[in-house]
């Protein structure tokens, strides 16, 4: 069992926040599967998020959201390579149902008990406290408690596939604002367990920057007045690659394209995504290692209680291994999710070849 601040997961393999984890079905497929420690639901927004163009044909939203799903990610064209490149943005399903779903997997009675990470994500300070109050509604509802909680908080700074908004991640000194938020609302409850989701960094500047932003939020223990608390208790390292391409003889369409519509030359239609599984591993573990490494040696005694998931090119039980080598307490993964379904986590764990 791995506890990362009043979690407990059991075992330390997860979900990451993705599009195979967004309606009740997906997320009571990883609530029951024996091989997953918790749950990660797809980031929220909270009234949901506007993606793809309007539907006006006579068609259930939920099969057209999945066409549209299909549609937004394709898989490299290799039996050895477990590739992945999308252009989804967050959840179409406002905040409030994301709350309702978690609050009847919890509440069920022969379910397994296993916390769920609420990611979330906001540009505006005030609708993101409103958010948290929401999901701290929700805990005080389900009776958490200081020794062991069930829902915790994860921040989503890193989704490269959101028009005229890159990923706050990568200036990290302009989300002052939401990480007050974040201080702010852990103040008021040091169970609260928060997170943030970042993207994948390549120079050491973008690392320390994340640090020293992170170092600011520290507060003093109330008991102590010494012991500096932060209001982080983990890492999700990393998020997908943006501004990747693949060309459609690369990869395998998970559907055909629409009637009348001419096939896109690209893997996508849009062309440009963010990239996942094998081909960002390397890139992953290196993100992985680096925190773990600044984080033991910061010599912050808050800092080095923050935990790092370990994401990216997870599909394998070899890569699982390696994350757990460079420095994650906790691994997750989504690509080889969507290529496998629930199984994925039984490939992870050993269990199936």
């Amino acid at each position: 069992m791995v506890r990362i601040h009043t979690l407990n997961i059991s075992p330390a393999l997860i979900n990451s926040s993705c599009a195979w984890a967004s309606d009740l079905e997906q997320l009571t497929e990883l609530y029951n599967s024996p091989f997953t420690g918790a749950v990660t639901t797809r980031t929220a927004t909270l009234d949901g998020f506007q993606e793809g163009p309007t539907h006006t044909v006579a068609s259930s939203f939920l099969s057209i959201l999945h066409n549209l799903i299909l549609r937004q990610v394709a898989f490299a064209n290799s039996d050895s390579n477990v590739t992945s490149i999308n252009s989804y943005g967050y959840s179409p399903h406002p905040l409030s149902l994301y709350l309702a779903w978690v609050k009847v997997l919890l509440r069920s009675e022969d379910g397994p008990r296993k916390p769920f990470i609420i990611s979330i994500t906001s540009s505006d300070p005030g609708q993101l406290r409103r958010m948290m109050q929401d999901i701290q509604h929700l805990r005080m509802e389900h009776v958490d408690t200081p020794a062991q909680s069930f829902i915790a908080i994860e921040l989503n700074t890193s989704c490269p596939n959101i028009p005229n908004a890159p990923p706050t991640g990568y200036a990290f000194p302009s989300l002052l604002p939401l990480l007050t938020v974040l201080r702010e609302e852990y103040a008021k409850d040091p169970t609260l367990t928060i997170g943030l989701k970042l993207p994948p960094f390549v120079y050491r500047d973008q690392f320390n920057a994340v640090i020293d932003a992170i170092k600011g939020l520290c507060l003093l223990d109330d008991e102590s007045d010494t012991v500096p608390a932060c209001p982080i208790a983990f890492f999700t390292c990393t998020n997908t690659l943006g501004n990747s391409l693949l060309f459609a003889e690369q990869s395998t369409r998970l559907v055909h394209p629409m009637e009348g519509k001419e096939a896109s030359p690209f893997a996508i239609p849009t062309g440009l995504g963010g990239l996942a599984g094998d081909a960002l591993h390397a890139l992953a573990l290196g993100n992985v290692y680096t925190f773990s490494k600044i984080l033991r040696e910061a010599g912050h005694s808050s800092l080095g209680r923050i935990s790092v998931i370990g994401v990216g090119g997870v599909t394998s039980k070899a890569a699982a291994e390696r994350m757990r080598e460079a420095g994650a307490t906790v691994v997750g993964c989504a690509t080889l999710l969507g290529k496998e379904g629930i199984r994925a986590f039984e490939i992870i764990g050993g269990e199936v070849a």
